[in-house]
């Protein structure tokens, strides 16, 4: 997935955003057809990959569509709205898919999730553009998207801030299930509870703090929601019972929905229509490789020290780092307001 994201962003830029969505859900489907009935090891690991693959090509396209379907002056609210629906679909997929499991088999919940693709494809081809891209006076090539990204000073100091903050709180995903069971002395059933004010929590963020936020000061309001969101995880490990992490899950989780959609909505503000695939593709490609580094990191660390104050520096880390952006930004005194659409050639 982290190699084939410049690719999709390269792919996104080339062709609309729309079609490169329909397409890839149908070759998802057919991936997924093809694992249901799959017979060894060697082409269930093969497939597994390439779902993945897809994946990392239509999520870019998926990203930099947004802007096109959004009614002017929404496009906070359609980010929320698009980030809240992700966080539906991580939370009730497993359901559905353990349900479907025990009454069908694996072959039929794979079959189910091939239809959730076709039904992908259906919704895009039904999809209509408000504003169709324009067509590039440029030849832009792959790289370009990650080459703006690195050039424009806000995005640079605030993406990499998240892009850093992720190898701690990705971390957290290994060792929240050793600090509810061994520390807390909790159960399945209080790890998923906690699991689901967590998205609970990023929903509302999402679609109810996000909107509201000064568009302008973007950037630092991204920064502000990071810092929220590990101090949520980091402040519950002082006194830890269950009600106080559901708490701070309740916290952390609303600084989470906050953030991305932030951070998405500030990649559009500041990166020229043409580029914004790329660009997502580029970003996305960088959280998938921190993420992974992560979760290994997090079993280590907790084999090292400890659930518990593993826990505390997942959490102390996106503070430090968010304090740490939010004083260059300020240093820097950048123009939060600028908007790369405006100031480029389309």
């Amino acid at each position: 997935m982290v190699a084939l994201a410049p690719a999709a962003g390269q792919l996104t830029d080339r062709v609309e955003s729309v079609r490169l969505l329909r397409l890839s859900s149908l070759l998802a489907a057919g991936v997924a057809v093809a694992l249901a009935f799959a017979g060894d090891l060697a082409a269930i690991l093969s497939l597994t990959a390439l779902l993945a693959a897809v994946g990392a090509v239509a999520q870019p396209a998926e990203f930099a569509l947004v802007p096109h379907v959004a009614a002017p002056g929404a496009l906070a609210r359609a980010n929320g709205l698009l980030e809240a629906s992700r966080y539906a679909g991580f939370a009730v997929g497993p359901t559905v898919a353990g349900v479907t499991v025990g009454f069908g088999g694996e072959r039929v919940a794979l079959l189910v999730n091939a239809g959730s693709f076709l039904a992908i494809a259906a919704a895009a081809t039904l999809m209509r553009a408000q504003r169709p891209p324009v067509q590039s006076r440029t030849a832009d090539r792959a790289r370009d998207g990650a080459v703006h990204l690195r050039r424009d000073p806000v995005l640079s100091v605030t993406l990499l801030v998240n892009v850093a903050a992720l190898l701690f709180i990705s971390a957290s995903i290994t060792i929240e299930v050793f600090y509810v069971k061994d520390v807390l002395g909790a159960g399945d059933a209080a790890y998923a509870a906690i699991v689901g004010v967590w998205m609970a929590a990023m929903v509302a963020g999402a679609t109810g703090l996000a909107g509201r936020l000064r568009q302008r000061h973007a950037a630092t309001a991204t920064l502000v929601a990071l810092a929220v969101q590990g101090a949520g995880m980091a402040a519950q490990t002082a006194w830890a019972i269950l009600p106080v992490a559901f708490a701070g899950y309740a916290v952390g989780g609303l600084g989470h929905g906050v953030k991305n959609t932030l951070v998405r909505l500030l990649i559009h503000q500041r990166v020229p229509n043409r580029l914004h695939g790329r660009a997502f593709a580029a970003y996305s490609a960088a959280r998938n490789a921190a993420e992974l580094a992560a979760l290994a990191a997090g079993g280590l660390v907790v084999a090292a020290i400890g659930p518990r104050p593993a826990l505390l520096i997942a959490g102390l880390g996106p503070v430090l780092l968010a304090a740490a952006g939010i004083a260059i930004l300020r240093r820097g005194r950048f123009t939060p307001a600028r908007t790369a659409r405006a100031a480029s050639p389309p």
